[in-house]
């Protein structure tokens, strides 16, 4: 891989560090637990403590929990991550005063880049945030994920840089054998937009013609090309562009290179350089618990009262002066390296700059509601309804966290309709569609103008196409369900007696799957012929249901299911009962005195399937439920007549009911 180039190995000196699982199973994430085990370690050990944490927030809780513990005045406690001031990471870093101790609470960035002198102990939490870009989302988004064996180890060398040390692992040593033994290499997970520019500089269109460690991710390679062409930086052939030399010569990513380029053109390049660097640095703002504004307007003023010194306000919110004064000396770099002029754009829609940078971020306000967006590229995204920039209509999301279903915005600008439709008039376009409007419960036919996924206007399409017409009604009668349609009770009847016999014969296929699920899943074969010129829900009366139902048999199918699953059956009073086929078995609800004379059960499907007969009172209540008319005659009929004779003294009760006369009546003619 590199030709036989020579190896030079110097290894570091280490004292020996006592490894102690103060943890049950897996690394835990309880504030409470952690900060046991650092009171634990201050009391029992000497020198200074250094606990790894996952993020901010968790060293912002352990912090305040500490410092509730009242340590004592020796006791220093001094977080360390990314954002805090420079002072502040100065006094985590720099040695401990003469009689006094330290605990530093640190993210991973103190496994390797720092040295941190006096550190005697560390617990480890066992748990690390790291950045993942989601290729479906072009987002990078914060995880938190156990330690790798490595980072463990890595950790774990912090306590014997001095002297023999100690380390608090929370979890268990049999939980350490299966944490995974490295964590995957950067450049599989990482947005790799920069790098497909800057191989695309080198002349090469595909990472296959490279020899690498590890080769990047193909969909997440296409996925930058993507991006770059959409910012004209590659041609369709993969090629670079002039636009692209351009953006590979600017020491950024190639979002913030297109705007500057683009921005530079039009005189607006000295905004665009401090914009730049203000989005390549943390938050110069830190704002107070309930106070958020992520407004980069905000930003950008608070720049450029430091560089005019005015002073520098912002209601609810601590302005990171040092921050501020490392971006101005990134963007006056910037505004030399492009040639800008130092004060220019001040009235300049910054949204307009950004959209440049992230023309996939534009943002439009979800109807009648506060907060919530949905951005070109398809994903959802909100804001705090007490933001400001909540009630804007168009926004720029130009930091997200990068959720799944919606994704948070942090920091953003307003920009405008009239502006997207002049800045993007290359990509816009127009888009037939026709759908179903579920608050009209009608086929709407519009066309929209498009970016991405965002509708800007609308407009009624008047011819549209027949079968789209269709097809979108067919989804609003599946939405609202088959219950829309026209039935009649004869034709829910006729449905059920289908079902029987579809389930009688082991769902031969003779019989189709008229349940409501299978009638919706063929939608398109037997209702669609009858749905003519219909185009909203009041239009399903019309329907001629019963021919549409009756087309998926055949004519000789109907005549046999007649045979089969007659509608009624004639008893034994004259009287023609319906059969219901709507449970598993058919049932024949009738009168006790109407099956006189009839000794065997009545069956249907060809005498394969006795029915279960309901023998009712007469004020029609079930008073025997059979499946076996012979067996109730000879033993049941006996005590039910005895308990109904009380109750019904003028009605016909003989005492052989096989030999008695069957009727409809309160007695049979001429009875007494």
């Amino acid at each position: 891989m590199m030709d036989n180039a020579p190896v030079l190995t110097c290894s570091g000196r280490e004292f020996s560090v006592e490894t102690r699982y103060v943890g049950r199973h897996t690394p835990t994430e309880s504030i409470d637990a952690l900060c046991d085990a650092v009171l634990s370690a201050a009391r029992e050990e000497s020198g200074s403590i250094l606990v790894f944490l996952p993020g901010a927030s968790e060293i912002r809780q352990a912090a305040r929990r500490l410092e509730k513990a009242r340590l004592g005045r020796q006791w220093i406690i001094a977080p360390l991550f990314g954002n805090l001031t420079h002072s502040a990471q100065n006094q985590a870093i720099a040695p401990t005063p003469a009689g006094h101790r330290k605990i530093v609470l640190a993210t991973s960035i103190a496994e390797t880049s720092l040295t941190i002198e006096d550190i005697r102990v560390v617990v480890d939490s066992g748990l690390q945030r790291v950045p993942r870009f989601e290729t479906g989302s072009g987002l990078t988004r914060l995880v938190t994920l156990p330690v790798s064996q490595a980072s463990a180890d890595q950790r774990r060398g912090r306590a014997g840089r001095i002297g023999p040390g100690v380390c608090l692992r929370l979890w268990s040593r049999e939980m350490h054998h299966t944490l995974i033994p490295a964590h995957r290499p950067e450049i599989l997970e990482a947005d790799l937009a920069g790098l497909a520019l800057e191989i695309a500089l080198w002349g090469v269109d595909d990472p296959g013609k490279l020899k690498w460690l590890d080769p990047p991710p193909r969909n997440t390679f296409d996925s930058a090309c993507d991006l770059l062409r959409s910012l004209g930086a590659l041609a369709t052939d993969g090629g670079i562009t002039d636009q692209g030399r351009q953006m590979a010569a600017l020491p950024m990513h190639p979002r913030l290179a297109h705007m500057l380029v683009a921005a530079n053109r039009l005189g607006y390049g000295g905004i665009a350089c401090d914009l730049a660097a203000l989005l390549g640095e943390r938050d110069v703002v830190r704002f107070d618990p309930g106070q958020q504004d992520a407004d980069l307007r905000t930003r950008l003023d608070l720049l450029q009262a430091l560089r005019r010194k005015r002073p520098l306000t912002s209601q609810g919110a601590t302005v990171d002066h040092s921050a501020l004064r490392r971006v101005i000396r990134a963007a006056d770099h910037l505004r030399r390296q492009m040639g800008c002029q130092a004060d220019d754009g001040d009235a300049v829609s910054i949204g307009r700059l950004l959209a440049w940078a992230y023309p996939d971020r534009i943002a439009r306000r979800r109807p009648d509601v506060r907060g919530k967006f949905l951005l070109t590229n398809g994903r959802g995204a909100y804001l705090d309804p007490a933001s400001p920039l909540a009630a804007e209509e168009f926004l720029v999301a130009v930091e997200l966290d990068g959720e799944r279903r919606e994704a948070r915005i942090f920091r953003a600008a307003a920009y405008s309709m009239d502006i997207l439709l002049e800045q993007f008039a290359e990509q816009l376009r127009w888009k037939e569609a026709v759908d179903w409007d579920h608050g009209r419960l009608a086929v709407a036919a519009r066309r929209d103008l498009k970016l991405g996924a965002l509708a800007l206007r609308s407009e009624p399409l008047t011819a549209p196409d027949p079968q789209q017409v269709l097809k979108a009604l067919l989804k609003g009668i599946r939405k609202q369900g088959l219950q829309c349609l026209p039935w009649t009770r004869s034709l829910k009847r006729w449905q059920e007696r289908v079902r029987f016999l579809r389930r009688f014969s082991g769902n031969d296929q003779q019989w189709p799957d008229v349940t409501n699920e299978g009638l919706e899943s063929h939608l398109t074969q037997w209702l669609a012929p009858y749905l003519a010129g219909m185009t909203r829900l009041r239009d399903l009366p019309r329907i001629e249901l019963k021919a549409a139902l009756f087309s998926l048999l055949p004519h000789r199918q109907h005549r046999l299911m007649d045979e089969l699953a007659p509608t009624h059956l004639t008893v034994p009073s004259g009287s023609r009962i319906p059969i219901d086929y709507s449970e598993d078995v058919p049932v024949l609800a009738v009168r006790l005195q109407e099956m006189f004379g009839l000794a065997q059960t009545p069956t249907v499907a060809g005498g394969r399937q006795p029915l279960l007969i309901h023998l009712l009172s007469p004020a029609g209540r079930p008073v025997q439920i059979t499946r076996d008319l012979t067996g109730f005659w000879q033993s049941g009929y006996h005590e039910v007549k005895r308990e109904l004779m009380g109750r019904y003294p003028k009605h016909y009760w003989p005492d052989d009911p096989l030999q008695a006369q069957a009727t409809a009546r309160v007695k049979p003619k001429g009875k007494k």
